[in-house]
């Protein structure tokens, strides 16, 4: 197998290549990889793949040697100096200490106190969604889940009620630029916006926006965000007391910055569940023993979701670039090379997983890197636990018989690992 199989977006429109993954762990654990022009968007220069659970560990917990700043995160380098000076200010393109700052200031909505105090408003979010389809006997789980965190960060974040649905469309623009089917997404209904939301949607670009010679407009650019932005500023006059905005606004971010988190907020916190949760149940419904055992014992919920997570990542790889010379794996990886780090091979090495490919919902203990590791683990990690757990258990509690329904789509990125529909149905009716 060719391993430039593992940066190709199509290549996850057929699903993850974890074959692929476990010939190169045993073979090339570190190794180079082409970086081909993908449609509209040109070649890159390469990379190297790190894609052992040890190494993967080792990258992501040296930012001093592999940094997220030089060249940000996304395998693809940005278009313009400038592109790259204004994705620097992202939280997660930083490195310490400007990283550790950056975190401070939001740390305090994501505590275990703060999860808590959200957590029944999260349940209860959850069953009034599955209750809302009950009836019906079948529905798109990736359509019926997405709510779900997009309804929690419009908490987090203060954001309206009828303005959610933007979240939703700035976080498919920006991770399913790939897709055909999400790279110029718009699903928020004018009149249900508030009036902070329809002045955004001056701002929004078209639906292809590309720059004067002709090349596709980075989809992380200012201007290409150009709605989401205005609408973040907009928020910002009159953030709720205590929500995130609150604390962004006070903590002294500057206009890159704050912009940045912005966007982490509602990109991040959204897109990772709205492919984690459906995954993670089709996962379960795929094993069918594991789905009796999860309703004998609910009291695995927890443990589930780990291995939901181990068995799905929602998220695919990250990069990081190296600050001088360095060797890994047995390679020299030059300064200023392109590393990026596999998670969902990672996820499935055998010198840490006993039967990796096996998916057991008992697994213990579970040493997954699908919320990271190191300095940038993920922030809300033990938030997305709850809405997992909350999805699954209202799922399967309250729709007996759940199983599939057809065929599901998958997303065409080599950055998540999302679906675009899962048909599902249930009750009695085979």
């Amino acid at each position: 197998m060719n391993p430039v199989e593992a940066f190709l977006p199509e290549t996850y429109t057929a699903g993850v290549p974890y074959a692929l993954f476990g010939e190169l762990r045993a073979t090339r654990p570190v190794c180079r990889i082409d970086e081909p022009a993908v449609g509209a968007w040109p070649a890159g220069p390469g990379f190297w793949a790190v894609f052992r659970h040890a190494d993967v560990k080792h990258v992501l917990r040296t930012p001093e040697v592999f940094s997220s700043h030089l060249g940000a995160t996304q395998i693809r380098d940005p278009d313009t100096p400038a592109d790259l000076e204004f994705v620097r200010a992202m939280m997660l393109n930083q490195d310490p200490p400007d990283h550790s700052r950056s975190r401070r200031i939001v740390a305090a909505a994501f505590t275990p106190r703060a999860v808590r105090e959200l957590e029944a408003a999260i349940e209860e979010r959850a069953v009034a969604l599955v209750d809302s389809v009950a009836g019906r006997g079948e529905a798109d789980f990736v359509e019926l889940a997405a709510d779900l965190p997009v309804w929690t960060l419009a908490q987090v974040m203060g954001v309206p009620e009828g303005d959610r649905r933007l979240l939703f469309d700035w976080a498919g623009r920006v991770i399913g630029y790939q897709d055909a089917d999400y790279a110029g997404l718009s699903t928020a209904a004018r009149e249900e916006l508030s009036p902070i939301g329809r002045a955004a949607l001056a701002h929004r670009p078209s639906s292809a926006p590309r720059r004067p010679d002709g090349r596709p407009m980075n989809p992380r650019s200012r201007e290409a965000l150009a709605d989401m932005f205005a609408y973040a500023h907009a928020l910002a006059e009159r953030p709720r007391p205590g929500s995130v905005m609150a604390r962004m606004r006070e903590g002294g971010l500057s206009r890159d910055e704050f912009e940045n988190m912005f966007f982490l907020f509602a990109v991040a916190g959204n897109e990772t569940l709205r492919n984690g949760i459906p995954g993670g149940l089709l996962t379960l419904l795929d094993h069918p023993e594991s789905l009796r055992l999860l309703l004998d014992r609910p009291e695995l919920t927890g443990s589930a979701v780990e291995e939901m997570l181990r068995y799905w990542p929602p998220v695919i790889d990250f990069r990081r670039t190296a600050t001088r010379d360095v060797e890994l794996g047995g390679q020299l990886i030059r300064r200023g090379a392109k590393v990026v780090v596999f998670h969902a091979s990672a996820n499935r090495d055998e010198t840490v997983f006993t039967d990796p490919d096996r998916f057991d919902v008992t697994r213990a203990p579970n040493d997954h890197l699908s919320f990271g590791f190191g300095p940038h683990v993920c922030l809300g990690a033990h938030l997305a636990r709850v809405q997992m757990r909350a999805m699954l258990r209202a799922a399967l509690d309250r729709l007996p018989g759940l199983r599939r329904a057809g065929e599901p789509v998958r997303l065409t990125s080599n950055f998540q690992n999302g679906l675009k529909t899962l048909p599902v149905r249930w009750g009695t009716d085979r």
